[in-house]
Parts: structure tokens; C-alpha cells; sequence
């Protein structure tokens, strides 16, 4: 409970570089995440075992730790099996995160059997929630998740063309689920930041806004055409 009040109020800052982007780097990731906590950011989210390994020799910050791997069986990407469970619990990642939507992960399993073996073979870590809509919200609360959040809200088949950040949804699970809720997605500016966290959400969490400079710089030339 005291990483939970740690991130309380809070800004993760994610820090994250697919295969194919230029800062791709543990190095840089660790680097990255050690600028965002002089800046005053209260946790970390990063994408896999190596780069969470870097950056914890830099920040005393909690890590939510996600692995992304893609399989042919299925959609879901975000710490999608067992073995993305086994390397971010080698890593000692604060709080691991998966993609708790209604589709099946590898193999045909749905999220519920698949949550109760990692809880029960690990039952003091700390589990987040990556849904997309209040359903999905709600169902990973009676799970037993730690955290709720919306980062694949606008990513799935049931949630697209949803305005993301989709204030609505965060103030339905604030007041319904009875779990803190993480804000995320497409939060572009202090603005949209201020606006999540006024919905009465636990923390809030910021990747592309903050560390993906391709993004940001393509969001600006598209702004002069």
C-alpha cells in the first residue's frame, strides 16, 4: 500500500521506445525517466526487463512494468502470458500492468483464469489494469486488480472513435469501482492532465506528450501542413 501512496496525486511519466524508434535504448530510457523525476514525476512506466533493470540503477521512483510481444493467436500485447509475468517479476517492477480488456490472450484463455494463476502464484504484487471501457473497468475491479486504469480505452474494437481522454468513463470508475483509477492515453497537455486528475482520479500517466520526440515533432509539423 505504500507504493500506492507514493503515486497518490501523481504523474507517471512512461517511458517507452518500440523496436523500430529512434531512442530505442535501455540507456536512454533510464535517462529519459531520470529527467522525469527531477521533474517531479512520482512514478515510472516502462516497457520491458532490460529497460526497467537501467532504469531502477537511476530512480527510486515505483515502476509499473508492462512487457509488449506480440502472438499470432492473438490481439493482445500488454503482458499478454506467464512469461511476460516471470521477466517483469525478475526485474522487480513495483506494479505490473497487463491488458485486462474483454478479448482472449494466446492460447484462448480469457482474463479471468489467466489473473487468478498470476495472483495466486504471486499474491503480494501489486496488478494494474489496462482496460478500455467501464465494463472492462468494472470486471478487473471484482477481480481483484489493484489498480484500473483506461489506457486502451480508443484502442479496441468496443472503444473506437470513444474522445480520448474519455473524462466520463474516469469519473464513472472513480465513483463505481471501488479501486484507484489510473488515468491514460492521449493526455497532450497540462490541460487534459488537470481536467483527468479533477475527475478524482488516484495518478495520471503521460508517455508520447513527454518522451516520444518523433511524435511530438510530427504533431507539430502537421500543425503548419
Amino acid at each position: 500500500m505504500d507504493i500506492l501512496a507514493q503515486i497518490k496525486g501523481g504523474l507517471i511519466v512512461s517511458c517507452q521506445a518500440l523496436p523500430d524508434e529512434p531512442l530505442n535504448s535501455s540507456y536512454i530510457m533510464a535517462r529519459m525517466a531520470y529527467a522525469a523525476m527531477l521533474g517531479g514525476a512520482k512514478g515510472i512506466r516502462a516497457n520491458t526487463a532490460l529497460d526497467i533493470l537501467e532504469i531502477k540503477k537511476l530512480v527510486n521512483l515505483p515502476v509499473i512494468g508492462i512487457v509488449k510481444r506480440d502472438y499470432q493467436d492473438s490481439p493482445i500485447y500488454i503482458t499478454p502470458t506467464m512469461g511476460e509475468i516471470e521477466e517483469l517479476i525478475g526485474c522487480g517492477a513495483e506494479i505490473i500492468a497487463m491488458d485486462a480488456t474483454n478479448r482472449l490472450r494466446p492460447d484462448g484463455e480469457c482474463l479471468g483464469s489467466f489473473f487468478r494463476r498470476v495472483k495466486e502464484k504471486y499474491p503480494n504484487q501489486l496488478w494494474m489494469a489496462d482496460c478500455a471501457t467501464f465494463t472492462e473497468g468494472m470486471e478487473a475491479a471484482r477481480l481483484g486488480f489493484d489498480l484500473v486504469s483506461t489506457t486502451l480505452c480508443g484502442y479496441t474494437d468496443e472503444s473506437k472513435g470513444v474522445e480520448v481522454p474519455d473524462y466520463r468513463l474516469l469519473t464513472d470508475l472513480v465513483s463505481q469501482c471501488g479501486k484507484p483509477v489510473v488515468a491514460e492515453g492521449r493526455i497532450w497537455s497540462p490541460e487534459a492532465l488537470k481536467s483527468a486528475m479533477d475527475c478524482g482520479v488516484h495518478a495520471a500517466v503521460v508517455g508520447s506528450a513527454i518522451t516520444r520526440p518523433m511524435l511530438i515533432t510530427e504533431r507539430f509539423v502537421k500543425a503548419i501542413g
